[in-house]
């Protein structure tokens, strides 16, 4: 047996153990280049690697044959004690049953790719019937490389698969047994995986960050108004949101270090998630879900530890509910048994200049953010400028995997991006920019977006267009 101590589960996966606790720059570009459109069609890319013929594999409600979960039951008790059973693993791996490599690539993240470098990914490779050697990704990261592989072929799971993962998974962070624990979540166990940081489950308005090691929410964080904002840069950004008659600006900078903020802005209440690794800034207004029935109490939103394809796993610190970031849903909990599904509203990425111009009224959250902490203006320092860190499976090759898109739900429910450079270089210009019954508009540098026929507002946020595209992999594109 292969034996390491459990606490190296938090030591391992080296340039992946602290991603989360800051946000990503932008892909490759500076803050000052923000408005430079070029056109997509004329980036130099390197080419998209193609992902090899997926394996032949049961379908995911053929449970395992006797022996073999014998095998997985071995492997699971030794990890309590911070063991790989090599015998059972090798057990396995002869049953050759290739859903079994979503259980491997989970070991490789916690424990690595082995003592000797090759363990693990040949038990992988021998259960695919796949090398990883040629694709790009296995450089820098074995795990990121057989799991963008797995996600590629959509290679079922096997029926005992969370709770194996569980196992797994507890042993860094007790506190997500809630999550693992719902047998109806709706929830890609799959696509889960460990952000590098633990669970925020800090109470609401808590000021004393985590010691354990997670990335601390601000909740109701100290505002100045734009003549006390002057401590950033013009040239920076910030998010902008309005609601009624009040206006606010979170700095980029702020954003990153906390990812998620609890607040109140125009007499509503806002859970404002912000995902580093996609790019993407949303806010939804969490008092709806009491008002309309769904809570009884206003959620409060924590960042999970947790990651969906590169998209944060955030949760109610109230229900243990889990959300889907990117849409708003509950997907476990008693706010998913209740349909809950948080009302956004609009984000406006731009530059500090150009928001308070736009919006000479406007709130920014101070300097300290109130809790007397000092931010880098440049916490990330351009952690992601070689593309995504974590996995993400296959990208749509329409627009770089890292070109910011103002994404946008039709009333029908059409998906519909615009490549912001280029629609900022359009309505420069003169130009409209319209698709799908969605006109967008400037405002404060940033983009909006309306009903093209009514003027009516119409929710949007900016996001890495890897994320926008994989969460709405049926998007329709506008292109100038």
């Amino acid at each position: 047996m292969r034996r390491r101590p459990a606490i190296a589960l938090f030591l391992v996966a080296g340039m992946f153990a602290t991603a989360c606790a800051s946000g990503t720059d932008d892909a490759g570009t500076s803050d000052a280049d923000e408005s430079a459109a070029t056109p997509a069609d004329t980036i130099d890319r390197p080419p998209v690697f193609r992902y090899p013929p997926a394996p032949d594999a049961p379908a995911a409600d053929v449970a395992d044959a006797p022996e073999v979960r014998d095998a997985m039951d071995r492997l699971d008790t030794r990890l309590r004690v911070g063991e790989i059973d090599d015998a059972a693993l090798a057990e396995v791996v002869e049953y050759g049953d290739a859903r079994h490599a979503w259980y491997v690539a989970d070991l490789i993240r916690f424990f690595g790719p082995g003592e000797n470098g090759t363990e693990l990914v040949d038990a992988f490779e021998s259960l695919t019937g796949t090398s990883i050697a040629d694709d790009p990704d296995s450089e820098r990261s074995v795990w990121l490389s057989t799991t963008n592989h797995l996600i590629a072929w959509d290679t079922p799971d096997y029926p005992d698969y969370r709770v194996d993962k569980a196992d797994l998974f507890l042993l860094v962070e007790g506190r997500w047994a809630p999550f693992f624990g719902d047998e109806d979540a709706d929830i890609d166990w799959r696509h889960l995986s460990w952000g590098g940081v633990l669970i925020d489950d800090r109470e609401l308005g808590d000021t004393d960050g985590c010691a354990r090691g997670c990335i601390p929410a601000l909740d109701d964080p100290a505002v100045t108004d734009a003549d006390g904002g002057d401590w950033y840069p013009d040239d920076a950004i910030v998010f902008g949101i309005v609601e009624g008659d009040e206006a606010l600006a979170i700095p980029k900078n702020i954003a990153e270090i906390h990812e998620m903020f609890n607040l109140t802005l125009g007499e509503r209440r806002f859970g404002i998630p912000y995902c580093t690794l996609c790019g993407s800034a949303q806010a939804y207004r969490t008092d709806d879900a009491v008002s309309l029935g769904g809570a009884d109490e206003v959620p409060v939103l924590r960042t999970s530890g947790l990651l969906s394809r590169s998209n944060k796993v955030m949760y109610d610190l109230r229900t243990q509910s889990v959300f889907d970031t990117f849409t708003g849903a509950a997907v476990s909990g008693p706010l998913q048994d209740r349909g809950v599904v948080l009302d956004e509203t609009t984000v406006v990425r731009t530059t500090w200049g150009e928001w308070k111009a736009a919006h000479p009224d406007t709130t920014i959250i101070a300097e300290d953010g109130g809790i007397g902490r000092t931010y880098s203006l440049d916490p990330l320092q351009g952690r992601d400028d070689n593309g995504p860190i974590f996995p993400i499976g296959p990208a749509d090759d329409r627009l770089g995997v890292q070109e910011l898109v103002v994404g946008v739900i039709t009333g029908d429910g059409t998906p519909v991006a615009f490549p912001a450079d280029d629609a900022r270089a359009a309505l420069a210009s003169g130009d409209d920019v319209e698709a799908a019954g969605v006109e967008l508009v400037d405002d404060g540098g940033g983009l909006r977006a309306v009903d093209a026929t009514t003027g009516d507002p119409i929710s949007s946020h900016e996001s890495f267009w890897f994320a926008w595209s994989q969460f709405h992999p049926t998007t329709e594109l506008w292109r100038r």
